[in-house]
């Protein structure tokens, strides 16, 4: 278009032909065109042009204000950690300040329990020495036996055991044996109640093991043997057998695959029960009047059921004779009552008693817990001399017996001693004839 232009002279155009002007007429429009929407695309160039120097300006106000910013902050964070830096170097010295005072504090106290230990070690050496020489004494000088002959002894108003009482008693085994001192002690395990009954049956050929846990209670619980018995926690082993009656005290024995035990109530009945068959076969009230604890320390026992080689025994005491002891023969088939005697033992300060080959041996303390001691022997069948009664500690302990049983065939006593059961085997002697 632009070569055609040139081609057309303004001048020329006048005097020339019609075809001729038609084609500069059609040259110039189109040059025209060409021309507008050119300066039309200036126009649209110049307009994105300043919108993106707009843009270019804006942005680089909101960088500065953005920069500004973000200086701000990493100033303030900067300022924060030199005073981090600051506390936490604070806290260090104090730390290791109050280290430093934990551990003279510690080695003060590392001292002073070596020092109190030494001192307890000193003690308790002294303390034994002590005792051997209090055992010494005692048995170069001896308490008065407590051993009366039958004609001496009191006698009860009651007609109905009058022929029964004080009478000399005829043994029905040969049995001549005494006690004559404690050869071991072996504590099988520690339970929750403070007082209790362990036993067995002396005459069974199981190693059955029964446990009365409390005073009062109507359950009995059935071990197949001691290991069962020392090795279960909360009578997991055990086998729960739930009695007719409720029982009372810890005076229970088992004997001959008989359970003998006192019937809780007014009345002091002994109630005879089958183990195998878990049926009462017999029951009778015991045969003595206003009735109190047998042993001062051990006020829940009224009546102590104990058996030996002889058989079966009652151990009571009564209003009427209430400073010493009372002791029964009972026939364990039909519970009668065979002879009564009223014994020289003394009830206070007694804590428990059995019965072996005959003789009665009753176990005392203090009521601020000491060593446990038998300081009296009664020999029912008055074979026992004055210079045989023995005068017997039992070992270091933790409290108070709650019941002692005498198993004749093992020669040993199941003791309950503050939640301990413990076994003290005994060491036996020939009594002097007289």
């Amino acid at each position: 278009s632009w070569n055609q232009l040139s081609e057309c002279n303004p001048l020329q155009a006048l005097s020339a032909t019609q075809d001729y002007r038609i084609s500069c007429s059609v040259t110039y429009s189109a040059v025209h065109v060409y021309l507008y929407k050119s300066v039309s695309i200036m126009k649209s160039g110049i307009v994105y042009l300043a919108v993106f120097l707009l843009i270019l300006v804006i942005i680089k106000g909101q960088d500065h204000t953005l920069l500004t910013y973000v200086e701000r902050r990493i100033t303030s964070i900067e300022d924060r950690i030199t005073q981090f830096h600051d506390q936490s170097g604070v806290y260090s010295s104090e730390l290791r300040d109050f280290k430093k005072h934990i551990l003279t504090m510690v080695e003060n106290y590392e001292k002073d329990k070596e020092e109190l230990r030494s001192e307890l070690l000193n003690a308790n050496a002294r303390i034994e020495r002590l005792e051997r020489e209090v055992d010494y004494l005692e048995s170069q000088n001896p308490v008065t036996p407590c051993l009366e002959v039958d004609d001496k002894v009191v006698e009860r108003k009651a007609k109905k055991v009058q022929k029964k009482r004080n009478e000399k008693y005829d043994k029905i085994t040969d049995c001549r044996d005494m006690i004559s001192h404690i050869k071991s002690m072996k504590i099988l395990k520690k339970m929750k109640t403070s007082t209790g009954l362990w036993t067995k049956d002396p005459l069974a050929n199981s190693d059955k093991v029964y446990i009365f846990s409390g005073t009062a209670n109507d359950t009995l619980y059935e071990f197949a043997s001691i290991r069962d018995f020392s090795v279960s926690s909360h009578n997991r082993k055990a086998v729960s057998i739930t009695l007719p009656y409720p029982w009372k005290g810890t005076g229970h024995v088992v004997y001959g695959g008989f359970l003998y035990y006192i019937k809780e109530g007014t009345e002091f009945h002994v109630i005879k029960f089958d183990l195998k068959n878990h049926t009462v076969t017999d029951s009778a009230v015991f045969p003595a009047e206003e009735q109190i604890p047998a042993y001062s320390l051990s006020p829940f026992n009224y009546i102590d059921l104990a058996a030996d080689e002889e058989g079966l025994w009652a151990i009571f005491a009564t209003k009427e004779n209430e400073q010493n002891l009372c002791l029964a023969k009972m026939d364990p088939k039909t519970l009668d009552v065979e002879q009564m005697w009223d014994t020289p033992c003394r009830r206070e300060n007694a804590e428990s008693a059995f019965v072996a080959c005959g003789i009665l041996y009753v176990v005392y303390n203090t009521r601020l817990p000491s060593r446990s001691r038998i300081q009296c022997a009664f020999d029912v069948s008055d074979s026992l001399t004055p210079e045989e009664v023995p005068l017997i500690y039992f070992p270091k302990r933790y409290g108070s017996h709650s019941s002692m049983k005498y198993n004749p065939k093992e020669k040993y006593i199941s003791a309950w001693d503050e939640g301990y059961q413990i076994i003290y085997r005994l060491v036996m002697k020939s009594k002097l004839v007289v």
